[in-house]
C-alpha cells in the first residue's frame, strides 16, 4: 500500500469546505417536478467525492493508488426545500469525527439562487480493502489528514440536523 498521498493536501482545511459547480440534471426529476429522493444520495456523493479528492487525497484516486476506498455505511438526509431541473447548487462539508478506519461527516446543500439551504446529509464512511473486501486502516498520511480536518472543523457552529433521530414527534 502506498504511503505517498495520491493528491489532496495536509491542511489547513477550510471550515467548512465549500464545493461548487453542480446542477440538477433532467433525469433526476420525478413526477412531482422536483429532484427525486434517490438522486439526493447521488448529488451528495458527488460533493463528498470532490471534497475527498481535492482536500484529502481519498475517494477514487485513493482506490487507484492504494487498492482501498471509502464505503458509505450510514446516511441520514433532511429535505428542507425543493430543487428543480437546471437549478445550480453547492455544498458546505465538515468532518465531525474520524478514526483510523472511519469518517463521520455533515454536508449542507445550498441553492445558488439566494443561497437557500435545500438539504443536509449526515453520513458515516469506512475504508475498505478491495483485495479482502473488509475494513482496513487508512494509510498514516490519510489518518493524519482526517484528524487535521476534524480539528479544523471543530469551531463550526452545530447544525440543528446533526445527530437527529428519525421518528414522529408527538406533543
Amino acid at each position: 500500500m502506498s504511503q505517498i498521498p495520491p493528491g489532496g493536501h495536509d491542511g489547513p482545511y477550510p471550515a467548512p469546505v465549500e464545493v461548487r459547480g453542480f446542477e440538477v440534471k433532467p433525469e433526476w426529476i420525478d413526477y412531482n417536478g422536483h429532484m427525486n429522493v434517490g438522486y439526493y444520495g447521488v448529488a451528495f456523493d458527488l460533493g463528498l467525492e470532490a471534497m475527498m479528492v481535492e482536500h484529502l487525497g481519498l475517494g477514487g484516486i485513493q482506490v487507484e493508488a492504494t487498492g482501498q476506498g471509502p464505503y458509505m455505511i450510514q446516511s441520514h438526509l433532511h429535505f428542507l426545500r425543493e430543487v428543480r431541473e437546471g437549478e445550480r447548487f453547492y455544498y458546505h462539508l465538515r468532518l465531525l469525527d474520524a478514526d483510523e478506519k472511519r469518517g463521520h461527516y455533515f454536508a449542507q446543500m445550498f441553492s445558488e439562487e439566494g443561497d437557500a439551504l435545500c438539504a443536509t446529509q449526515e453520513g458515516l464512511f469506512i475504508n475498505v480493502s478491495h483485495e479482502t473486501g473488509r475494513s482496513a486502516r487508512y494509510p498514516d498520511w490519510a489518518v493524519a489528514r482526517l484528524a487535521r480536518m476534524v480539528q479544523d472543523h471543530k469551531g463550526l457552529d452545530p447544525a440543528p440536523q446533526i445527530g437527529q433521530p428519525i421518528g414522529i414527534r408527538r406533543k
